[in-house]
Formats: structure tokens, C-alpha cells, sequence
């Protein structure tokens, strides 16, 4: 095992933000770690990180006790983090061999890994540039070669698509897979569903500091195979709108985000013409469709929330 937390407890005064998490990470395997805002995501990746302690349990981090004095163990782990950091006054090149050398690259083995991460991160023909010169796209591609230098065993990746374009999204999806391909363990947290399927081989969801559900994308979409869910695009939501919409005969769930409702009810409810109605009643409807349960509705049904609800 790469790593293992058992009865994982952190409190900041009487508020408890983790409460007893036991997980495994796997070595060679892509983790997905998804969590509303406030569910204990980024505490357990500090503990995990041995930035902060835990009030109680234990971490193991290959094979060792995790603590914040325990400056050997992170020599194994990548950090990629949700904030860009990098240094402004260095080119992506002067970056990239600085944060080699923290790591004990020295001399001819530091230059071949640098040129070995530009070819990675495909920033080979902007070496020279300064991260104020570079795209947002850009900027997050060097954040991860960054963490890439010294060859981590583990990789921890918060929400590394945060703020870029489609096509610079997919380029980094891409250097996941290739890193798993290559037997680099890493752990990925998004607000993004749709990567979190594309790359993760096992997911953890989190609520409220506790671990809910696990397992692969079809084991957690199993959950829901009782379920439908309602996608209505309403042309004047309101508080009484969504109010009806929850009484509703079969309705478990009503999310509204901007002016769709996500309407997850049992399946067979036959309560499809009630919310139309409803919709009608105030003010119409842009659109409506109807699908089985995604993995989307099981984060929705498990938290009662979307996964993006409260981003700004």
C-alpha cells in the first residue's frame, strides 16, 4: 500500500473538518477524491502532505508515519497545487531547474530532467518565457512539471484544470493518463465530473469530513440505477418554483444552478407531466430531457448537491 490513513481526525476549535477517514491509495493507481466545498478535501491532503498533523489517527506514506517533521518522506510526493505558484522573475526553464535543484538535481542529471519535463509538458518552444508571458494554460502546464522534477512516486493533483481552455484541458487530462501509464500513483480532485471519469480508476467521495461512497465509476453509478433524472432549463425559477418541484410525488432531490433544475427521482415515478406542469406555471420551459443516473446524479443523491454548486 502507497499510502494509508486510518481513523483520520482534524479539528480547528469545536468544528471537526475530517472525522475518522480510513483510505487506501494504491500504488499505479489514478484517485479521484470528489467533495463539496467544505467536505475535508483539502485538509486530508495537507495531513496527507504532512503540512498540518492530525488530532488523531495515523498516516503512512510509503511505508513511513507521515508528520509534519518527517521532511524525508516528501521527498516521494508531487504537489500540484490549486493556486499557481511559480516564480514571475524566472523563464519557465530557470523554473523548472531551480525547483530541481531543491529537490538534489545537480549537474548533468538536472539538465536531461529538465528538458525531459519541457518535452512533457510540451513547453519546450517557450523555455525562455517568463510565467506573465505565458497562457493560463500554459502557466498550469508548468505548475505540474514543476511537481514533476524529481520523479514522485506520489502525485497529488488539486484541481489542476482550474480557469483553462478546453484544448489546454485536455492536454493536461492527457499527461495524467501518460503519468499513470508510467506508473506514477496520483490522487485528482476536480469540481469537473466529466475528468474525473476520464481518469480516474477508483473514486472516493467526501461529505461533511467523512468518506460516503467508493469504488469505480460503475459500481458508484450502480447506486443509482433506481433513479432518473429530469434536466429543466425553466424560463423564470423561483424559490416557490423549487418549492413545488420538491413535493413532488418520487422527488428526491432539486438542484437549481443559474436557471436548470436537476431533478432526481425514482425511477418509473411517471411524475414527468406533474414537474412539466409545474414548469408552465411559471413562466414555461427552454428545455427538458429525461436520462438515467449518471455519476453526476450518485454525487447528487449521496451529498445533496452538485459538485459545482457554490463555485464562484
Amino acid at each position: 500500500m502507497l499510502a494509508s490513513m486510518k481513523s483520520l481526525v482534524k479539528r480547528y476549535g469545536e468544528q471537526t473538518v475530517v472525522d475518522q477517514i480510513d483510505l487506501d491509495v494504491i500504488e499505479g493507481e489514478v484517485l479521484g477524491l470528489l467533495g463539496p466545498n467544505g467536505a475535508g478535501k483539502s485538509t486530508t491532503i495537507n495531513m496527507l502532505c504532512g503540512l498540518i498533523n492530525a488530532d488523531a489517527g495515523d498516516v503512512k506514506l510509503f511505508g513511513q508515519n507521515q508528520s509534519i517533521t518527517n521532511l524525508e518522506v516528501r521527498r516521494g510526493l508531487g504537489l500540484v497545487t490549486q493556486d499557481i505558484t511559480l516564480f514571475n522573475e524566472l523563464t519557465v526553464y530557470e523554473n523548472l531547474r531551480y525547483v530541481g535543484g531543491l529537490y538534489g538535481l545537480r549537474g548533468e542529471a538536472l539538465k536531461n530532467r529538465v528538458e525531459e519535463v519541457l518535452a512533457f509538458i510540451e513547453l519546450k518552444d517557450h523555455s525562455k518565457k517568463k510565467p506573465k508571458q505565458l497562457s493560463g494554460g500554459m502557466k498550469r502546464r508548468l505548475n505540474i512539471g514543476c511537481a514533476l522534477l524529481h520523479k514522485p512516486k506520489l502525485l497529488i493533483m488539486d484541481e489542476p484544470t482550474v480557469g483553462v481552455d478546453p484544448q489546454s484541458r485536455n492536454r493536461i487530462l492527457e499527461s495524467v493518463k501518460a503519468l499513470a501509464e508510467q506508473g506514477t500513483t496520483v490522487i485528482y480532485t476536480s469540481h469537473y465530473m466529466e475528468e474525473v471519469e476520464a481518469v480516474c480508476d477508483r473514486i472516493v467521495i467526501m461529505d461533511s469530513g467523512r468518506i460516503i461512497a467508493e469504488g469505480t465509476v460503475e459500481e458508484l453509478i450502480k447506486r443509482t440505477s433506481h433513479e432518473c433524472v429530469v434536466n429543466l432549463t425553466a424560463m423564470s425559477p423561483s424559490p416557490e418554483m423549487t418549492k413545488q418541484l420538491e413535493a413532488v410525488s418520487g422527488v428526491k432531490h432539486v438542484i437549481l444552478t443559474g436557471n436548470k433544475y436537476t431533478i432526481v427521482s425514482g425511477v418509473d415515478s411517471g411524475n414527468i407531466n406533474r414537474i412539466t406542469e409545474i414548469a408552465t406555471q411559471h413562466g414555461g420551459i427552454a428545455g427538458i430531457s429525461e436520462e438515467k443516473g449518471n455519476l453526476e446524479d450518485v454525487f447528487l443523491t449521496l451529498t445533496g448537491k452538485s459538485l459545482r454548486e457554490g463555485d464562484i
